[in-house]
């Protein structure tokens, strides 16, 4: 099954706790502080991969976490660092961010790889905090909490060549015949329910990436019929074959499916107008096909390059297909765009950050730092709460409150703890 769009919920891992503990060995009675650093939390990666075509993998599992770091251990052993989760998607995948909609990271290439979640610090252990004036710390860091973040995955095929056109004019005959796609073929609307990709041979040593985009109906950019999902497939083509059935054979006038069929693609997103388009007039082997493809070279033929031919016998097929060729080598390797999104800056939060803030006439000091800070303090030491003080003043926690008019004997709330204020 095709899936082209999915949500999840990434976790980074947590960092592991430092450790507080103590040298205790023969001959030592004094051995001192030996807690060690916990490790890394694990990140969570992103990784485009070549061989996968669909986002189904994250269809029906929908939240993926990294590994937490280990905590620290005596005799200063360090933690373990959590393993990282990598999740591989394919090439064309964009990463958006679920509050913004706007674009993350653009996965275009193969193997590219990008941090999406990255995993918390590892806290120090007590042996870390030994100084001259405190020579046995009975405190240790906390680990720092792994990012977490809701993101869309939203792929994007990448193919030099998108086949575009009304439902039963013979895109899907076109594709299984210059390439080894097998699409469902049928005489009648709508056989394709997903994007088909396949690879064209031109002589021996060429060839060229082409995707049958399925669905398009007047109003598909509306969301009428199916075009709506895969239109978006349409933007990163290099060049658009325009398939029309020009023998009229179902009623319709080709000249104006050609117009119809565009107004949609610019309905979609106006930059379209300027991508390459080359007119593949088909069931020329139709009787009565003559009269329409007079009438199309002469609207259209001072603009686009026509070429009238038969699926169903292979006519000038491989015209087609060289000329084609011929256009796509104008182009760099991967020259394309992604138009109009927006692409959001993600701003990491970062440990040092502190609020210090009134409301209702009650103070609070919270954030990612204080949580950390709070975690590492044991209030029924008095190193440990020393420490913590001497923290809260050199992050100005102290001098913000006295801005915001505190008074001694006051009540601060600090990360879901009570304390009354002294200077």
């Amino acid at each position: 099954m095709f899936i082209d769009i999915a949500n999840i919920k990434l976790k980074a891992g947590n960092g592991g706790d430092g450790a507080v503990a103590w040298r205790r060995e023969k001959f030592e009675p004094a051995g001192g502080p030996a807690g060690g650093d916990g490790g890394r939390g694990g990140d969570i990666i992103m990784k485009s991969d070549s061989g996968l075509h669909t986002l189904m993998d994250f269809r029906y599992k929908r939240e993926y976490k990294a590994q937490n770091g280990e905590n620290g251990m005596s005799k200063l052993k360090f933690g373990k660092n959590g393993k990282d989760t990598i999740l591989k998607v394919p090439v064309g995948t964009l990463i958006r961010d679920e509050k913004t909609g706007g674009v993350i990271f653009d996965l275009k290439e193969n193997d590219m790889e990008v941090v999406v979640c990255k995993g918390g610090r590892g806290g120090m252990g007590n042996a870390r905090f030994k100084t001259s004036t405190r020579q046995a710390p009975t405190f240790a860091q906390a680990g720092s909490r792994g990012e977490e973040r809701d993101i869309i995955l939203e792929l994007k095929l990448i193919a030099d060549v998108g086949l575009v056109g009304f439902p039963n004019v013979g895109k899907s005959t076109l594709l299984s015949i210059v390439t080894s796609a097998k699409p469902k073929i049928a005489n009648y609307h709508f056989t394709t329910l997903s994007p088909n990709l396949g690879v064209v041979k031109v002589g021996d040593n060429h060839s060229f990436v082409i995707a049958d985009i399925p669905g398009l109906i007047e109003g598909a950019s509306e969301g009428i019929g199916l075009g709506d999902e895969f239109l978006k497939h349409v933007e990163r083509t290099k060049i658009l074959i325009h398939v029309i059935d020009i023998s009229g054979s179902e009623g319709r006038d080709p000249v104006e499916d050609f117009y119809k069929i565009n107004e949609e693609l610019i309905n979609y997103n106006k930059r379209l107008s300027h991508k390459k388009q080359i007119i593949f007039a088909n069931k020329i082997d139709i009787p009565g096909s003559e009269d329409n493809l007079k009438r199309l070279c002469e609207e259209l033929g001072d603009r686009y390059q026509i070429i009238e031919g038969s699926c169903a016998t292979t006519k000038n097929v491989d015209k087609l297909l060289n000329i084609t060729y011929d256009n796509l080598s104008q182009y760099e390797e991967n020259d394309y765009e992604t138009y109009d999104e927006e692409y959001v800056e993600v701003v990491e939060e970062k440990e040092e950050g502190i609020r210090v803030y009134k409301e209702y006439n009650r103070y609070f000091v919270d954030g990612p730092y204080i949580d950390k800070l709070l975690r590492s303090t044991n209030f029924d030491d008095v190193d440990s709460l020393r420490y913590f003080q001497e923290n809260l003043r050199k992050n100005n926690v102290v001098s913000k409150l006295q801005d915001l008019g505190i008074n001694e004997g006051e009540t601060v709330f600090i990360g879901g703890y009570e304390f009354e204020f002294f200077e």
